[in-house]
């Protein structure tokens, strides 16, 4: 297999043969260091989404727009694959930049300039980022991006937008987009922080309909007052164990259940399923049917990340440090295949229902932003097996065992509560590990994982 093609050869075959122009707009100008943006001291990135209704022209102008960055997406991705394969010539962000310069000057794509040129610049961004996950071993290989199967959203920089902040409602503002004359009807449901620009804006629009405005602001976030044990300087810990006979067990017992949203609406589901395979494809009644569908589901996805929320707001304001396993939910979710694929299948749906690498998210970021500390325990670790009260190691248990007795000292064991505890003691051992390394007045990492800590002896 040849090299990569470099200097001149790789110039020439840019601007000959995959339309890349030369980067002569900027070449008699003197060099000069780029401006960052200015950073209060202490500020963190947070996101706010807010619902908006637009007009029909804003709907229609959107709806162009959705499908310019999803063109220009896919037809970088296909010049950044040309290029290579059989070129061996590598091609960047200001590369594709370039060529879309190119793209708009050609009658047959000259509708580009119907959408922002920012905006299309960040979808340009988006998959230059998508290979340098793909580069890190972060993430697979970046796809060709589908009408159906694609979330349509664009993002407009702080270039791409006319924010004028509302003086009688602060944290709030009259929001602009760019190639519109009309502000946004967006329903604030809380204050952003006022007095800043927000960092760019992110329009999506959702299987079902709806329209959304993601807003990125920068703002301090006071943490929490620590949290200790009563008359000690001891840290307030919480073991939890995830699972599907209950979401979430506490090590004191406390069990949270498991709302089980689909199962709720199995039934309503299944009926409009069938409604929709007696439909005609591409008939007004199946896209009908598609739509309630749609808004179903995204119904059920709204109660279920509100209910997260408000669980893992409740972890954290309560305990100082949190202790979870390392679950492999990616492994536990494969396709079904072979004998006992039905099983696997309802197991399958059971997980992602549960929505475990969700509650793990939102616990990783706000621990990060109240003070907390979330220690990841290795999936490894035998907190199912293990007895809390001797630590003798017992035998392997089946799913369907919800409680056993350990051989050793007799003690009886609630299955997902003496998992709770295991996790629990674990996890203090690896935060007490890490904070007596710490230099004096340093304090530990938001997040502590086992796998990362290779030079720890395994616990007994």
């Amino acid at each position: 297999m040849a090299g990569r093609t470099t200097g001149e050869e790789a110039r020439r075959i840019k601007r000959e043969l995959l339309g890349v122009g030369d980067r002569t707009k900027h070449r008699g100008r003197a060099a000069s260091p780029l401006k960052g943006l200015l950073r209060q001291p202490g500020a963190q990135q947070r996101t706010y989404r807010f619902r908006f209704y637009p007009t029909a022209d804003q709907a229609a102008q959107l709806n162009r727009t959705f499908g310019a960055c999803r063109w220009v997406y896919n037809e970088g991705l296909a010049l950044r694959v040309k290029a290579w394969e059989e070129h061996r010539v590598s091609l960047g962000f200001a590369e594709t930049c370039r060529a879309l310069t190119g793209w708009k000057r050609i009658p047959e794509t000259a509708w580009l300039k119907e959408a922002s040129s920012t905006v299309l610049q960040q979808a340009l961004r988006h998959l230059d980022s998508a290979f340098s996950r793909f580069f890190k071993g972060l993430s697979k290989y970046p796809q060709h991006k589908s009408k159906r199967r694609t979330r349509d959203s664009a993002t407009y920089v702080r270039t791409g937008f006319r924010w004028v902040e509302d003086p009688e409602r602060p944290g709030t503002a009259s929001v602009t987009l760019a190639k519109q004359t009309v502000p946004l009807d967006v329903r604030w449901s809380r204050a952003l922080p006022p007095g800043q620009l927000p960092v760019k804006l992110t329009v999506t629009r959702d299987r079902a309909g709806r329209y959304f405005l993601s807003v990125l602001a920068e703002e301090v976030i006071a943490p929490l007052p620590e949290v200790f044990l009563p008359g000690s300087r001891e840290p307030r810990t919480v073991g939890l164990d995830l699972g599907l006979a209950t979401l979430v067990t506490l090590d004191d017992g406390e069990k949270l259940p498991h709302p089980r949203l689909l199962a709720k609406y199995e039934k309503e589901l299944t009926s409009l399923q069938r409604d929709l395979h007696r439909k005609q494809r591409g008939s007004k009644n199946r896209g009908k049917v598609r739509e309630r569908i749609a808004r179903l589901y995204a119904s059920i996805g709204d109660v279920r990340r509100d209910q997260l929320d408000q669980l893992t707001t409740r972890l954290v304001r309560e305990n100082q440090v949190l202790v979870v396993e390392d679950l492999p939910i990616a492994n536990l979710t494969r396709a079904a295949k072979g004998k006992g694929r039905r099983r696997k299948a309802a197991l399958n749906r059971s997980i992602r229902d549960a929505a475990w690498g969700e509650l793990l998210r939102q616990l990783r970021y706000k621990c990060a932003w109240y003070g907390r500390t979330l220690v990841v325990v290795d999936r490894f670790f035998p907190s199912t097996r293990r007895c809390s009260a001797c630590h003798a190691k017992g035998p392997k248990l089946d799913v369907s065992v919800r409680e056993w007795t350990c051989a050793e000292c007799g003690v009886l064991h609630d299955r997902d509560t003496n998992a709770a505890v295991n996790l629990r003691e674990e996890g203090m051992r690896l935060y007490w590990t890490v904070a007596m390394a710490l230099p004096p007045g340093r304090v530990p990492p938001s997040v502590i994982k086992a796998s990362e800590l290779l030079d720890l002896a395994p616990a007994a």
